[in-house]
């Protein structure tokens, strides 16, 4: 049986980017950076959320079923950098070969990781595997939107229709779950 990780991330600007990107010195604190940086979002686009590549990691946490265990937990520790949680991340990826599962995870949460790891130089030998190692990877890796080693819930139960996307909130509280507890993604 393959082992299934249910997988969520959380994210913050990343504002040494966005100093980066933008020129600016130290001179600003990160709050003031980041508040630029929504100001020139929301001109742009008329929304306050950021491109994905300039979102900053600070937890994943993982539910893994692997035969008769299940198991949930936060990777790392609040003294871990991004790239730590990111190559364990992909680490557990190499070790179980699971069945990813996620919800927008698509269209945000492995984008970012994809990103944020190419920006720290993380290694994930096994999650771009396409079949040029393990055969069994042509036709069913992580990367392809049409093969199951991820499944995006909400891309599913939507029929692959950006409209028809539902909050995962929503849908909680629709089923009887108490939903976010106090906190939301923003």
């Amino acid at each position: 049986m393959t082992p299934v990780l249910a997988f969520d991330i959380e994210t913050v600007p990343d504002v040494e980017g966005i100093r980066r990107l933008h020129g600016l010195d130290g001179t600003l604190a990160d709050r003031e950076v980041a508040e630029m940086a929504f100001q020139l979002r929301r001109q742009a686009t008329g929304s306050d959320f950021l491109p994905l590549h300039l979102h900053r990691i600070v937890a994943i946490s993982c539910a893994l079923r692997e035969r008769d265990s299940f198991r949930v937990w936060s990777l790392g520790t609040e003294t871990d950098g991004e790239a730590v949680l990111i190559q364990r991340f992909f680490d557990g990826v190499a070790k179980y070969t699971p069945q990813l599962v996620s919800w927008n995870g698509g269209g945000f949460d492995l984008p970012v990781l994809h990103y944020r790891g190419l920006v720290h130089g993380v290694r994930a030998g096994r999650y771009w595997e396409t079949g040029d190692d393990d055969r069994e990877f042509r036709y069913n890796n992580y990367i392809s939107r049409y093969h199951q080693r991820h499944l995006d819930l909400m891309d599913l139960l939507a029929l692959y229709q950006p409209r028809a996307n539902a909050p995962l909130d929503d849908l909680a509280q629709l089923l009887g779950l108490p939903g976010k507890l106090g906190l939301d993604g923003s």
